[in-house]
């Protein structure tokens, strides 16, 4: 990888990692569903108009953008505000790897790995540490929150690949663009539904923080972020783009930390450990067994 295209992945992956602690000072002052009302109509409007939508059927789209978009952004952002730490958080919803991989099985009859498997195994034990330190800056709705918004992100990742089989190459700025036109109206009625004049008040007397905050999720995390992460895409193959989301809770954790000031106990570094050590499995497990033969051949012994 080039280095500027180096640099470009790890500005990413920053970016990705801080949104967590610039959400949780955005829900400070803004209702959960109302910030992610926010974050979809800025993403969408007015750009909308000028981005060509995706050649594919506008239900593939609108499943993408519920699933994730509406689903996933609905749970984490209410997640967090009832109980989640942003570090935790961030960690937590890189389960949706593993349940791209369970939906891939039951939609596309894809078979797992077994090092899929295992890396699940692994990754799910370091939320089973997580829940059993429920209380403080981890409560059980959150958690259940954050793994629904997981199962939402999987989902939609099986979405964009029938969207994929559908059309081949699709312009990301676009899915993201449209997904999240058809985000709006779920997210705007349940949170009507359920936040009702707090949504309203959400919006009035913004101070300078969560205008920042609303300004950072939707311009720096959502449109610069999709856009450079699917250029990376389109130029490396990717499990050479792939890895870098394995910075995502690292940084994830320093922005709670420095941001935040929330404290980093021993055993969140070690859930940390376990759900890393599962992504990493997954990721490299069968290319580190394909090269294991070789080197067992090249061995003077």
């Amino acid at each position: 990888m080039r280095l500027r295209d180096l640099l470009l992945a790890l500005t990413v992956v920053f970016i990705w990692g801080v949104n967590f602690a610039v959400i949780k000072l955005g829900l400070r002052q803004v209702s959960p569903l109302g910030l992610g009302v926010a974050r979809f109509f800025l993403a969408a409007f007015p750009w909308v108009f000028f981005v060509e939508r995706p050649k594919v059927p506008l239900r593939l789209v609108a499943i993408y953008g519920l699933l994730i978009f509406a689903m996933q952004f609905g749970f984490l952002f209410t997640g967090m505000k009832l109980g989640m730490s942003a570090g935790l958080s961030s960690l937590i919803l890189q389960l949706q790897v593993f349940f791209t991989i369970a939906l891939s099985v039951l939609v596309l009859e894809e078979k797992p790995t077994s090092w899929q498997l295992g890396g699940a195994l692994l990754a799910f034990s370091g939320v089973a540490l997580v829940a059993a330190h429920i209380g403080g800056d981890v409560t059980a709705i959150g958690l259940v929150l954050l793994v629904a918004a997981a199962a939402s992100w999987g989902g939609g990742n099986v979405a964009s690949k029938r969207i994929s089989q559908h059309s081949g190459s699709v312009n990301m700025i676009g899915l993201v663009v449209w997904g999240s036109l058809f985000a709006l109206p779920p997210l705007f009625v349940v949170s009507l539904m359920l936040e009702g004049r707090e949504l309203l008040n959400s919006f009035i007397g913004l101070d300078w923080i969560s205008a920042g905050s609303i300004a950072y999720i939707v311009y720096l995390s959502t449109l610069f972020g999709y856009a450079v992460w699917s250029g990376l895409l389109g130029r490396y193959p990717v499990n050479t783009v792939a890895p870098f989301t394995l910075l995502v809770p690292v940084f994830g954790f320093l922005g709670s930390t420095i941001v935040l000031r929330e404290p980093l106990q021993g055993w969140k570094l070690a859930a940390s450990g376990l759900v890393i050590a599962g992504l990493c499995l997954n990721l490299f497990g069968a290319r580190l067994l394909g090269t294991l033969p070789k080197r067992s051949l090249s061995s003077p012994e």
